[in-house]
């Protein structure tokens, strides 16, 4: 069980590893300002250069002027939407980073108040660190939640209606332009391509932040959608499979099962296996698996002769070698088709999956295992009737 001091100096970790990720973005906010600012520029250029175009200008360089201005125009709200993500995302890391330095202040001052305090008999607290009440760990797991949650909304009503927006507009210019419809389209095709593109990579980083699908039809559809979206990504076919009548949990539990089957299916993702698969059995207790495979090589069948007393001692000891190495071959062909968590992932989610109450384990084959012990089903309410005889 983690001490108070162990948790501590966990949310302390996370605070400082959050530091080097705030100067990254602040540096990527720096170069994002100085190209939007450079794209805007260029935009109005353009735009004022098309303004003062007399009637009498050639056909041909109005229409170059134009397309060129919705070019710019395009690169430049792709700039700003740019510029509005990561502020939004600087915003939401160094409110996270607070969260984990008050939290970690907050177990130093709870295990100081459990040492003082006196045991249930009167006599002073024991010398050796309680674990911290599960209480403890659950608001932590609860706040990050709740801020997860805070960013995707936010991505959602911000940058993502800014850019369908964008998609409206364009549209709109392909309409007025008409003096070359034909050019004047297929520039404003690309551009509204090129948004839409951009406008579904928001979506999937509203989606990595905190999937709203789940707070609105459960944990299935939501790792339904995880495991189509992931496996897409990877170019690995991530097979789905819930078995049993689902139902909604409690919001908390359904983000950290959603979260730590999520991150697993990343991972082993991550190491290109051949075959991925996510089920769920609904049952007295609810099963969670993933597991992933590789392909096992196939070795040649050992040919050597049968082990008989009248072999000679020398062809009987390289017999014996030869299936010695032939066996060492095939565990080897079996270990690499084994795909495994690491070991630092691994040790992050029991600890996880331990604060939530749940079990985490590996079994035979690299899969990893995730229960949750279902509450009984709600008895049905009386209607007052009388029973049947």
């Amino acid at each position: 069980m983690t001490t108070p001091s162990e948790l501590a100096d966990q949310l302390a970790a996370e605070a400082a590893g959050l530091e080097r990720e705030i100067a990254e973005i602040d540096l990527l906010v720096g170069q994002a300002t100085t190209e939007a600012t450079r794209h805007q520029g260029r935009r109005q250029a353009a735009a004022d250069k098309l303004a003062g175009l007399g009637d009498g200008a050639p056909p041909k360089d109005v229409v170059d002027l134009a397309n060129q201005l919705v070019t710019l125009t395009g690169r430049a709200a792709l700039m700003d939407a740019q510029l509005e993500i990561l502020e939004a995302k600087r915003r939401s890391t160094v409110r996270l980073q607070e969260i984990f330095r008050r939290d970690a202040e907050r177990v130093l001052t709870l295990e100081a108040g459990l040492e003082a305090s006196p045991t249930a008999d009167g006599s002073p607290g024991s010398d050796e660190p309680d674990a911290p009440p599960p209480t403890v760990s659950r608001l932590v797991l609860a706040a990050q939640e709740n801020l997860r949650r805070e960013i995707a909304r936010a991505m959602h009503d911000g940058p993502a209606q800014s850019l369908t927006n964008i998609v409206l507009q364009a549209e709109i210019v392909e309409r007025l332009v008409k003096r070359d419809p034909e050019l004047a389209a297929g520039e404003v095709r690309n551009l509204v391509a090129m948004v839409q593109q951009t406008l579904e990579a928001t979506k999937t980083f509203i989606f990595d932040v905190r999937p709203m699908v789940l707070d609105d039809l459960g944990l299935v559809p939501t790792l339904r959608r995880a495991a189509r979206d992931r496996g897409k990504r990877a170019g690995i076919a991530v097979e789905f499979e819930s078995m049993g009548g689902d139902r909604r949990l409690d919001p908390e539990m359904e983000s950290g099962l959603f979260r730590i089957a999520d991150d697993a299916l990343t991972a082993y993702l991550a190491e290109q296996p051949d075959r991925v698969s996510l089920g769920l059995d609904w049952g007295e207790a609810l099963a969670i698996t993933v597991h992933a495979e590789r392909s096992e090589v196939t070795l040649p069948s050992l040919e050597v002769p049968e082990d008989r007393e009248d072999l000679p001692p020398a062809l009987a000891e390289m017999v014996a070698e030869r299936r010695v190495q032939h066996g060492a071959a095939v565990a080897a062909a079996r270990e690499a088709a084994l795909v495994t968590l690491p070991a630092r992932l691994l040790a992050e989610l029991g600890q996880r999956a331990e604060a939530l109450g749940l079990r985490l384990e590996m079994l035979e084959g690299g899969v990893m295992k995730l229960t949750l012990d279902m509450p009984a089903a709600p008895a049905a309410a009386d209607t007052g009737s009388e029973p049947a005889d």
